[in-house]
């Protein structure tokens, strides 16, 4: 029985002019297909960046002193911490749409993570 991990015997010049025939690379492996718009994760993000922003919004207000309410004057950092959390990775994901739409280059929307 024959080793199958032993290649068949061709000639030696054989060999040699299919190795220099083959050069490992075919056209269709530099294709890049068309990736879907992730409608869902940029909608999330919209989301995330309008309400960041308004709670962002808020803290500074409440901070600052415009917002004067004896029951608010405690609460400016939960909504400066929770406004930066929601705020920052919705304006990422939201350049990266943006950038991604007007086709430049290095940006994909394979960059931005969806649920599927």
């Amino acid at each position: 029985m024959r080793n199958p991990l032993k290649p068949k015997t061709k000639t030696r010049a054989r060999r040699f002019a299919e190795l220099q025939e083959d050069t490992g690379f075919s056209s269709a492996q530099f294709e890049s297909t068309e990736v879907p718009i992730p409608w869902s994760a940029i909608g999330l993000a919209t989301l995330l960046f309008l309400a960041g922003g308004s709670l962002l919004a808020a803290g500074i207000l409440i901070k600052v002193g415009v917002i004067t309410s004896e029951l608010w004057l405690a609460e400016g950092t939960p909504f400066l911490v929770l406004g930066s959390l929601m705020f920052i990775p919705g304006a990422y994901h939201l350049y990266i749409a943006y950038y991604a739409y007007y086709k430049y280059p290095g940006y994909d929307f394979s960059l931005i993570p969806d649920w599927d």
